[in-house]
């Protein structure tokens, strides 16, 4: 296996382990407050709500990173019609399941924002 390729899965490894760790600590941090919550005697309506934004938001993350990985593992490492087919395919079904998270998170399509909000990632002068 040449230098590149080595240096190329490293990487790739190293973004899915990241993943799969914020995929983990994030579902623990979730489940955490969530527990703290109902200890504290917070509503358990409130705090179902928020498990539910944090462990969307970790696993919104999580899949991010390990889109990344998948790219790296297709195109830099196995450049091959098939390996670029099935990254597509990845990333469709990755794709998907983002926005599912995102409209169950925040209740609007990615590309939506709410009345008398600026659209997310830009600064609108009024």
């Amino acid at each position: 296996m040449p230098e590149n390729t080595q240096i190329a899965t490293l990487v790739a490894r190293g973004f899915e382990l990241t993943g799969i760790i914020i995929l983990v600590a994030g579902a623990a941090a979730a489940f955490g407050a969530y527990l703290a919550g109902l200890v504290h005697r917070q509503d358990p309506q409130a705090a179902y709500r928020g498990l539910r934004e944090a462990l969307g938001k970790a696993i919104l993350v999580g899949l991010e990173v390990l889109v990344a990985a998948d790219i790296i593992r297709s195109v830099a490492i196995a450049p091959t019609l098939l390996g670029v087919v099935v990254l597509g395919l990845i990333v469709l079904v990755r794709t998907f399941l983002s926005w599912s998270l995102e409209v169950e998170i925040s209740g609007h399509w990615p590309w939506q924002h709410r009345a008398g909000e600026p659209p997310q990632g830009r600064d609108i002068e009024r």
